[in-house]
């Protein structure tokens, strides 16, 4: 309860609630376009730039077992997701797929909202949890463009040509703004070193919060004007979208204990594992898979998912790290 109200009480998630409740009462509050866009970037890109600085410090063999794990742990989510939607949500193949690469890939935001109560709790965290991030960001997108690209193969009766142009896809997955700034952050920091980062730190770590809070201002408004769309993803969709989270927040913790992080690692990649893309997989989704309807899969994830992990989803897996480690 107080690692609870310790985050409901933090700007940054007040920020959000501010957004939610103005939204909801019909106020023309708005962070402009531009602006939003800009602390895009920059929460990006400091994400990137401080995992790059720490895997200067402590060097690429530490983080082999984690990146393996963590890539491992992205493919997976998608695997029994898509099953789940199909059987139990009786959801047809493109949707199912497209859900299931939304849950399998991560939120950055998410990540970032994990990383800003642990450091308000003061509790340290493996510095290349960026970088993992980062690494977590497309398997499943691919694999879910694979699971539609079967389901069309079963579904015809006559030789499929592909729909996919796969070159065009792949460039979009592995170079999309995301991936590009925080992978060229990370790189940008690494080279740079801890000279790099006293140069940068006025600019990427003091105001990382402040941006972060106006970033969950406008998500506030975003998830407020979803709320109208609750009733097209139905009941199950509303329960995938809180118990699935929980279900990976607690996998990703105990796959992060069992490959050595520590107690904010792992409680890290537990919010990754809980958290779902609603930039890069709905952009990607689009282009690949475009039968499926993404007014269902942006509003579990921007509608349920999200506020849910902000709220009560990154303390509950700090709390069952807490566990873990006192085992």
């Amino acid at each position: 309860m107080d690692l609870l109200l310790s985050n409901l009480l933090t700007p940054m998630v007040l920020c959000y609630v501010l957004g939610f409740t103005a939204g909801t009462l019909g106020s023309d509050l708005r962070v402009p376009k531009q602006f939003y866009e800009s602390i895009t970037i920059y929460l990006l890109f400091a994400i990137g730039f401080k995992g790059g600085v720490e895997i200067s410090q402590t060097g690429l063999i530490s983080m082999i077992l984690p990146a393996i794990a963590s890539i491992a742990l992205g493919l997976l989510i998608p695997l029994y997701c898509y099953p789940l939607l199909r059987r139990l949500g009786k959801l047809d193949r493109e949707n199912s797929a497209s859900i299931a690469a939304h849950y399998g890939s991560v939120s950055a935001v998410t990540f970032a909202a994990a990383l800003a109560m642990l450091d308000t709790l003061k509790i340290p965290y493996d510095g290349f949890m960026n970088a993992l991030l980062a690494l977590m960001e497309s398997p499943a997108i691919i694999l879910g463009v694979a699971l539609a690209g079967r389901a069309r193969h079963l579904e015809s009766t006559e030789e499929v040509t592909p729909t996919v142009d796969w070159p065009f896809f792949l460039r979009g997955a592995f170079l999309s703004k995301s991936v590009v700034l925080l992978i060229g952050g990370m790189l940008i920091g690494a080279l740079s070193g801890e000279n790099g980062y006293k140069t940068m730190e006025p600019l990427l770590v003091a105001p990382f919060k402040g941006a972060l809070s106006f970033f969950l201002l406008e998500l506030g408004v975003v998830a407020s004007e979803r709320l109208g769309d609750l009733k097209k993803v139905g009941f199950f969709l509303a329960g995938f979208g809180i118990l699935v989270p929980i279900v990976n927040g607690i996998l990703g913790v105990l796959v992060g204990w069992m490959v050595g992080l520590n107690l904010g690692g792992a409680t890290l990649l537990g919010a990754l594992a809980a958290s779902a893309s609603y930039i890069a997989a709905p952009a990607a989704m689009r282009v690949a898979v475009p039968k499926a309807n993404p007014a269902i899969s942006l509003t579990a994830v921007l509608a349920i998912t999200f506020p849910f992990n902000i709220t009560f989803g990154i303390p509950l897996y700090l709390s069952i790290a807490n566990w873990l480690f006192r085992t």
